[in-house]
């Protein structure tokens, strides 16, 4: 199997409403996915189409080789799907909700049980859920999304509610599921997390797919200029500008760093320029574009085109 996910030419319309007009990419096996937009962007209506909880309009999708639209998904025993708003029976315990969704699944209550500790929620296992704050919940519908150890897992702004202790453990699990040749489908708002971790970002804007690649691709695609920072000796930025001479835009950054625009062509020849002997400068930071601004970058080119 060359994908886990693979949709082409996918539209989806609500009466008057286009959802999605015509996107087309492919998850592969044992990779972080990184789908990005604003709200309405059309993330959702796609975890749902995977998911086989709607069809589209026009265009196919394959989900583990099958058809989501289907009427036997089988595949879908091998999915994870976490939304964005959990929601559980108040009357049950953690216990119990677990031991439900396994038997849905058909898989072993005791393997369901067992990702309660996982997630940090063994000893509220025998707590009603109504007595569960919001990170809690968040924690137990994580807990569920991972019942069958899932070859896709969608998860729908899942660090919504956790702590940045909790926020690591959730990154953790979603590893050891890579490793495991998992694809896991991340929507989320939380780009600076997603930047150190996404091996594949997907930016969508009002159902349209704006980008579609790695984040060095994207860099590569979006020409967005990198910032170098240099720090003076004695935090002196006077002989630091004279020292490096002609560049780009600059701006200083505080009373002994000065940070430079530099094009992809420039950049090597500037951190040769600061650091040759002699220099005044104390210390070299180079900063590429960050997800934020190459999703901002995209945005833009598409209000642009539209």
């Amino acid at each position: 199997m060359s994908a886990t996910v693979e949709i082409a030419g996918v539209s989806k319309r609500y009466r008057d409403v286009e959802a999605l007009r015509d996107v087309t990419f492919a998850l592969k096996a044992g990779e972080i996915v990184a789908l990005v937009g604003h709200n309405g962007a059309g993330k959702t209506t796609l975890l749902k189409l995977m998911l086989g909880l709607i069809h589209p309009t026009a265009g196919t999708i394959r989900v583990l080789d099958e058809n989501p639209a289907a009427g036997e998904f089988a595949a879908r025993r091998r999915l994870g799907y976490l939304p964005e708003n959990v929601s559980f029976n108040p009357a049950l315990s953690g216990r119990e909700i677990l031991s439900f969704y396994a038997r849905l699944k058909r898989e072993p209550v005791a393997g369901a049980l067992a990702l309660l500790d996982r997630v940090g929620l063994g000893e509220a296992a025998r707590r009603r859920v109504a007595t569960y704050s919001k990170g809690m919940r968040q924690r137990l519908g994580l807990a569920q999304a991972l019942i069958g150890e899932p070859l896709v897992l969608l998860l729908d702004e899942p660090t919504t509610g956790l702590d940045p202790a909790l926020r690591l453990s959730f990154y953790e699990i979603v590893q050891d599921l890579r490793a495991k040749g998992a694809t896991v489908v991340l929507c989320s708002h939380a780009l600076t997390e997603l930047e150190r971790r996404a091996d594949h970002v997907i930016i969508m804007n009002r159902g349209v797919l704006v980008a579609d690649g790695t984040i060095e691709e994207l860099r590569g695609i979006a020409r967005l200029p990198t910032r170098i920072r240099l720090t003076g000796v004695n935090c002196d930025t006077g002989p630091l500008r004279a020292w490096m001479g002609p560049v780009g835009p600059w701006r200083t950054i505080d009373g002994g760093t000065i940070e430079i625009e530099a094009a992809a062509s420039e950049k090597i020849e500037l951190i040769r320029r600061a650091t040759r002997e002699g220099t005044p400068v104390a210390d070299v930071d180079v900063l590429p574009p960050t997800l934020d601004e190459l999703y901002a970058h995209f945005l833009r080119g598409a209000g642009a085109a539209g």
